[in-house]
């Protein structure tokens, strides 16, 4: 157990607090600001953990299995927790986990059939702007809500423009 695998159980480990604080915004105004205080420590650990991995040459089959899946717990508990908060519509969080559906369920044909599939810089793109989203739906500052909103349709577009860039670029998997 390295430390970039420490840092993605502690990401996993901070979602169920996230969430009771993000879901407790109306009893107290400070929750919201220990969620998103959460939100940004648990995104700066995803941040850290590949940089260190990488660095160090400590990349792990349990850091390639469990680090995007920590990412995708966390992102996805966070929107649809902001669905239940009314800050983001239901249908744009359905696209997204749709499409964080199909990418795994993509990668796992590729794997059986001996293919990596790599990261892309769209799907970077659309990962940082999900996570500014959600940074500023959980801050929730009227004076940003043009922002947020502008931010969200980013988000959702480099969602789509990343789902079809990956199944453009390994149409090939499909096919076997």
């Amino acid at each position: 157990m390295n430390l970039p695998n420490k840092l993605t159980l502690f990401r996993v480990f901070l979602i169920p607090f996230f969430v009771v604080f993000l879901l407790l915004d109306d009893q107290n105004p400070a929750f919201k600001w220990i969620a998103l205080v959460i939100f940004v420590v648990a995104s700066l650990t995803d941040l850290l953990d590949g940089k260190i991995a990488r660095k160090y040459n400590l990349v792990t089959n349990f850091g390639k299995f469990m680090d995007p899946l920590a990412d995708k717990l966390l992102v996805c508990s966070a929107m649809i927790c902001l669905i239940d908060l009314e800050r983001i519509p239901s249908w744009v969080v359905l696209i997204i986990i749709a499409r964080e559906f199909i990418i795994s369920g993509f990668r796992l044909v590729a794997s059986d059939n001996g293919v990596v599939i790599a990261a892309s810089y769209w799907g970077k793109f659309k990962t940082t702007f999900q996570m500014i989203m959600v940074i500023l739906m959980i801050a929730n500052i009227p004076q940003l809500s043009l922002l947020t909103t502008i931010v969200m349709w980013i988000a959702l577009a480099l969602t789509i423009i990343s789902l079809v860039d990956y199944l453009v670029k390994n149409k090939d998997v499909m096919r076997e």
